[in-house]
């Protein structure tokens, strides 16, 4: 059966702030490296397709952007 509370829902369990704030810099960090990689890709590809640049070296711009922007994001 379900539990009658009394009170206000916001005084049941106690909440676990450390999981939480563990949680959204997990969450924080994941949207602050996709946003990279989807930028350094996008940067990558245009330099590959637009440019007499070749595969080659866009594949190491890609990874050389990469690598400056995850030095920056740490």
């Amino acid at each position: 059966m379900a539990e009658q509370n009394t009170g206000p829902v916001e005084t049941g369990a106690d909440m676990d702030y450390a999981e939480h704030e563990k949680t959204y810099k997990m969450f924080l960090s994941l949207a602050k490296f996709g946003t990279l990689g989807c930028i350094v890709i996008m940067i990558g590809m245009a330099v590959g397709f637009f440019t007499a640049a070749g595969f080659i070296s866009a594949t190491l711009l890609t990874i050389i952007l990469f690598a400056i922007g995850f030095y920056f994001l740490r």
